[in-house]
């Protein structure tokens, strides 16, 4: 019978028995050296019930030896696929550094579960080691981005292979103010919804718009040197339209041009808080561009929303349905919605169209030259 059939062999189970009995701490390791070597050579061939076997043996080796000797079995065990997984999870929730990083930052066999748990209580270097792992989902990006400092922040938003969730992004664009080396990374990210694509670069600075032209030069004209314009030129450039948004207006023009978009349709793009949707129809009931309706409705006070409800007639109920999605997804402090509901009433459809056509003079004005 063969080592890799046999899984442990005899001689050397009588081994185990001897050291896990009297063995010393480095006839303990010498012998965990030699399980590892054992369990590596034929791990592609291991039953679920043989892993298990090594998983107990392997548990029982690392009590009471150095970390030295963790940190070794933790580099062996994380490139492997079919690793033990509650070795992996123990060399994981270690509180040493070096232990941990391995499996941390390589090993598959981690759950999100495991992960997230490591995120929630262990340090700052466990966070760092997590942020480079091939793969990583919203969920534990959501922790990292809520414990993380800088470091680990821009390593995470730096993997190629990280997920965010609507709401993580809402943190990192909260976060990134004042941090160019974080709003270009955020930028350049693909899947960052669109609204607070805008709100990023709204705030982007001299230095964040000519890194974007530098990584970008096809696309120079759209990072210009003023914000308003960065603001304006970007909206409107392909690049800056995800697949989900051009869909979301794909959807909007669809009805619209059926007869079918109205205030109700609106509200109900709000209250489930699809803000591409939701802007389309405004943008669309209002007859103004997208990018004009996209640059009042991001606007930190909620004038611009009631400009534009105001102009298309809408009731107040839809008017606070926007708003409400508008502070949900930006995470920022509640709108006084009292305040804002007296401010609509009073407001009239003629000084809506006023401001309205202030706007759009705004966007169709060239912008000065550079000397």
């Amino acid at each position: 019978m063969s080592p890799k059939s046999a899984a442990i062999s005899e001689s050397l189970l009588d081994e185990l028995q001897t050291t896990l009995a009297h063995g010393t701490v480095a006839r303990r390791v010498e012998t965990l050296r030699r399980v590892t070597d054992l369990f590596i050579n034929g791990a592609v061939d291991f039953s679920d019930e043989q892993i298990g076997l090594f998983d107990d043996v392997f548990r029982c080796l690392t009590e009471h030896i150095e970390a030295s000797a963790r940190a070794l079995l933790s580099n062996r065990l994380a490139p492997i696929d079919t690793a033990p997984p509650l070795t992996i999870r123990a060399l994981a929730y270690d509180d040493l550094i070096e232990v941990a990083a391995p499996v941390l930052s390589r090993s598959e066999r981690l759950d999100d579960e495991t992960l997230i748990k490591t995120a929630r209580n262990k340090s700052q270097a466990h966070l760092m080691a997590i942020s480079v792992r091939r793969v990583l989902s919203g969920a534990v990006t959501d922790v990292l981005v809520q414990r993380g400092n800088d470091e680990v922040i821009q390593s995470t938003v730096n993997n190629p292979g990280a997920e965010f969730s609507e709401g993580g992004f809402t943190e990192l664009v909260d976060r990134a103010e004042g941090d160019d080396d974080l709003v270009t990374c955020l930028a350049m990210r693909p899947t960052i919804p669109r609204h607070l694509y805008l709100k990023l670069l709204a705030k982007a600075s001299a230095t964040v718009r000519e890194r974007l032209e530098a990584a970008h030069p096809q696309q120079a004209e759209d990072v210009p040197s003023a914000v308003r314009e960065a603001t304006r030129r970007a909206r409107s450039a392909p690049s800056a339209v995800t697949r989900e948004t051009a869909i979301a207006h794909a959807l909007v023009k669809s009805l619209h041009e059926d007869g079918r978009l109205d205030e109700h349709q609106v509200t109900t793009f709000a209250e489930a808080g699809k803000f591409d949707e939701a802007n389309a129809s405004i943008a669309a009931l209002a007859n103004v561009s997208l990018s004009i309706a996209e640059n009042m409705m991001i606007e930190t006070r909620a004038e611009g929303v009631m400009i534009l409800a105001k102009v298309s007639g809408m009731s107040w109920s839809t008017v606070k349905a926007i708003i409400e999605m508008r502070d949900n997804l930006s995470g920022g402090e509640a709108t006084d919605l009292a305040a804002c509901k007296a401010t609509y009433e009073r407001l009239r459809p003629s000084t809506a169209q006023q401001v309205l056509r202030f706007h759009r003079m705004q966007q169709t004005a060239a912008p000065v030259p550079a000397k």
